[in-house]
This record gives structure tokens, sequence and C-alpha cells, in this order.
């Protein structure tokens, strides 16, 4: 792995500024580095972070890989990594060419991070340089406590789809005044004196430095600061945590059993707190990512085509860009290509939007010609999907924009499949053209992570009682064992969870009718026995 040459690095900054000229948010400084395949299979498992502490699943997502690689070898084009500076990496097998085209693409990704509102608890963080100090703590307890270490961040990574990113994203999201003022005092007033023990001067060093910022840039002094002082003491957020726990109702399990949990709140077992604020912080800096992944492939897609359709560089290589464009941005008839959706999505936005559809008078238009016909020229195409890349997610996205007009336009429809009983083989078929239908299956697909909350009446130091919120979905019923034997561990203690599972049975008149049955079941771990009980 190593950065661009100066040749390469032209051209990109030259992308930027074009990408600029068209209202793009692209920052000053960026990394980008060039890879091997080899590289990509190991930073994969990582989610491209190469900083990121060790774990032995993402040595088994290594070995997988690689020997998937060897039977069908494949190139990735790119990644970017949201972070402060910027970082994305580029396959060396990518020719120049192509690398103006990624360039593009990797700048729409890097303006989605720097604006979409589920991002803003982002914004002004280092996640590499956070991600470096996190693996050096859980490095550190390593050498102490051994494989223990694994066997805590397995527990805490069984719970971390449900680490309350909605819940702790309004409550992050506070005025330079508030949240960074109640560290600082925390800082100098109880985590410097009290728990690592510094003396007046060191003290008083850290204030002339936070000084220091504040007079140089006031609005982005507190980001800068913590941002170093994460790096100092990695240990620093889950003390500051863990100090104003009683005053805020927790967001998530993870974060009510690491501040309640009997067990983790005896001396000698204080550090496992450390390692299960890493994986939760881990868990929510990523949790936009999975709830815009239509959005953003979407935005990145459109501007890739958008800018590269009208450089001069692309001369010479229209054909190998309509191939691999194509490949990219093709609608798949089964399954799901965000690529292609989020792509198709934002020009029909901006087309609407132009021709002024989203007006009222034109939502009660009910002729086709009527509607095909309508035009305001209103100009306000462009204006409309930055707005949309700044405030929506995609289920907003999909939602809102997904009529029977985008469906007929890019003929979109839903494939059922079924059994051929006298071939012995699976059909898929036209099941359905309607919008609606359509626009279910695309919000099927969606990250959806089930809803569990702590029965705070019914828990104790001997019981941690959870509840399932049923919305539709069973949990996955293989994992619920494993993953409530991790929680007994942690609480110290019998767990119980409360939950909601589907039961297919035939109607008795017809055999030919199935009726769902749904049964409220109670799962209950104590010494590492799971039982279930019908409620």
């Amino acid at each position: 792995m190593q950065l661009i040459d100066q040749k390469t690095k032209k051209i990109m900054e030259g992308c930027k500024e074009r990408a600029r000229s068209f209202g793009l948010d692209v920052p000053e400084e960026t990394l980008e580095y060039i890879v091997t395949n080899r590289d990509m299979i190991n930073l994969s498992p990582k989610v491209m972070i190469p900083t990121l502490y060790n774990y032995w699943v993402n040595d088994v997502e290594v070995l997988k890989e690689s020997g998937r690689y060897k039977l069908y070898p494949s190139n990735p084009y790119e990644t970017v990594i949201n972070t402060r500076p910027p970082i994305s990496f580029y396959n060396d097998n990518n020719p120049d060419w192509l690398n103006i085209m990624i360039f593009y693409h990797v700048i729409a990704h890097i303006d989605f991070f720097r604006n979409n509102v589920l991002f803003q608890n982002t914004w002004n963080d280092d996640f590499v340089g956070k991600a470096l100090a996190d693996k050096r703590l859980i490095e550190a307890f390593r050498l102490q406590y051994g494989r223990w270490v694994d066997y805590v961040i397995e527990f805490a990574r069984s719970i971390d789809n449900i680490c309350g990113y909605f819940r702790t994203l309004p409550k992050l999201n506070l005025s330079p005044e508030q949240e960074p003022g109640e560290k600082l005092e925390f800082f100098i007033n109880v985590f410097l004196p009290d728990i690592e023990k510094a003396n007046d001067v060191e003290i008083i060093r850290f204030i002339e430095k936070y000084n220091l910022l504040t007079e140089s840039d006031k609005n982005s002094a507190d980001a800068i600061f913590f941002a170093e002082i994460k790096n100092i003491y990695p240990e620093f957020e889950a003390k500051f945590s863990n100090y104003y726990a009683e005053s805020r109702p927790e967001s998530d399990i993870l974060e009510y059993i690491a501040e309640n949990s009997p067990f983790l709140g005896k001396k000698e077992n204080e550090w496992m707190k450390s390692v299960m604020a890493v994986v939760r912080e881990t868990a929510l800096y990523f949790g936009p990512q999975m709830r815009t992944k239509i959005m953003n492939e979407g935005w990145a897609s459109y501007w890739h085509d958008k800018l590269f359709i009208s450089d001069d560089r692309i001369k010479g290589f229209e054909t190998q860009y309509a191939k691999i464009n194509s490949g990219v941005t093709s609608i798949s008839r089964v399954g799901l290509n965000p690529y292609a959706i989020g792509l198709r999505l934002f020009y029909y936005i901006e087309d609407l939007a132009n021709k002024g559809k989203f007006d009222f008078n034109y939502q009660k238009m009910t002729g086709r010609e009527e509607r095909d016909s309508y035009n305001k020229k209103t100009g306000k195409g462009s204006t409309t999907i930055f707005e949309i890349r700044k405030n929506f997610t995609d289920f907003n996205f999909v939602n809102t924009f997904t009529d029977q007009d985008f469906c007929d336009r890019y003929n979109l429809f839903v494939v059922g499949k079924r059994l051929n009983e006298e071939r012995q083989v699976y059909q898929y078929y036209v099941k359905s053209r309607k919008a609606e239908d359509y626009k279910t299956m695309l919000i099927n697909s969606m990250y959806h992570p089930p809803l569990i909350s702590v029965n705070h009446e019914k828990t104790s130091e001997e019981n941690l009682y959870l509840v399932h919120h049923f919305e539709g979905k069973q949990l996955y019923k293989p994992y619920i064992a494993d993953t409530l034997i991790g929680l007994e561990f942690l609480w110290g203690a019998q767990v119980v969870l409360e939950t909601t599972e589907i039961r297919i049975e035939k109607n008795s008149s017809d055999e030919t009718i199935t009726e769902f049955v749904y049964d409220k079941v109670l799962y209950s771990v104590k010494d590492r026995k799971v039982t279930k009980t019908k409620l």
C-alpha cells in the first residue's frame, strides 16, 4: 500500500476543482493510496480501516475471501473512508482513465459524508486516529487479560447492531456550548486530577493548549482538542460516559449493561467497560453508512456519470466506460443493485423538480398525456437533489419518491420464484409491476435491526429482563442462545428475553392454505443453560 504518485495526485486535484465548480463540498486535504487485491482482501473485514482493532473473526474472513479470490478473481475499483482527512484506496490494476472516473465517484462519496445529517457526529472526527488509539488500548488489555478480551469483544459485538443509533444522534448533536463544555469541565476538574493523578503543571499545560486553539478557531477548538485527548487517553470517552451515566437514560442495551451490570461494576472488571465502549462507538460510527447505502452509492454514481462524460479525458475511452458503468449501475432484475436504484432516483427527482412536478397542481392531475407534457421549467433540479442529499435517509428517499411513474419509466418490477414440479427447477417470473410492491421490496431489503429494550421493573442485580418489540419480523433464532450466554457473562447473572416467534400451520379444512401463528415466548439463560417457555 502506497500513496499515489504526483502525476495521479495532480489529476485528482483537477477532479476536485471541477467537482467544486458543480457545488460538491470537497476538502483541500485528502489521502489516496494504491493497493493490491491482496490488500483489499486484508482490509475488507476491517471495513477498510487499517488501524481498526484486531479480532479473530477478521482473520477468518481474510482466509475465506482469499479462497474465494482464487476461484473467482475480481478487482474492486475503490473504497473511501469517512474520516478526517478522507482516505481512499484504488486498485493497482486501474488504468489512468478509469481512475479519473473513480476519482469523481469518490469525491461524491466524500461530499455525502460531509453533508448528510446522519453523519453529523462524524464531521470533525479523525476516525483512523481514534481507531488506532482504541487498537492500542485493546492490545494493552490483551497483554494483561489474554483471551478474556476477545470474549468481551465477541459478546459486545453480538448486540452492537442494536446500539441505539437514532436515540444517540440527537443526544450527541449539541451546540459547542453544551456537550464540549461538560467534557472540558470533566477533563480538567475530574479526569486529570482524580483519575490520572496529574499535577498542577500538567493541568495548566492542557488549559493553555485549549485556550490557544480557541483563539485560532473557536468553532472547531473542541473537536481538535478532544481528538488529541482521545489519542493520549484512549479511555477518556468511556470514563466520561460513565461519569454522566446517572444523569441521562440509556440509549441501548450495550450502554445499559456497561453502566448497570453488577459484574462489570467490580473493580477488577472495569476494563471490560472500555472494551465495550470501543465496540459500541465503532458501531455508532458506521451506523449512518448502513442507513444510507442506496442514497450514498446513487449520489456517487450520479456524479461520476455527470462529471466524467463531460470531461475531455473520456475521449477514446467511451466504449470502455460504457461497459464498466453499465456493469456498476445496471438494474438487477433479481435482487437489488443500490447503485442502479439510487442513481435513477436522483435523475428522476432532478427531472421532476426541473419541470415543477412537485407542485400540488401536478399531483392532482390524472391524465397520462397531461402529466407527461407538464413542464414549468423551474430549473430547481440541482438545488432539490442537494437538499435531499443533506436531509434524507434510505427509507425517506425510497418511500417518498418510488411512485408508479418512476417504476414505469425504468420498467421496474418485483420478481417471484416458484418451483416447476415437472422439471424440478425454479422459475423466475414477473410478480408485480405496482409501485407499492416494488417500494415494499426495497424497504424490506434495507438495514433494520430489531428494537430491544430493558424492562426496568423486572430487572434486578440477579435478573436482566429484555423485551423485543415485535415489528413483523422475528429474531434470527440460531443466534439467540449464544447471544444470551454472552449477555449472561456481561451481566453476571440470569438474563431473560421476551420475544415473538412466527409459526406456520396448515388450515384444518383446506391443507393448501397456511396460517401464521404468533407465539409469545420467553428465553432464559442461567449458568450458560438456555431454556424457552411459551407465554
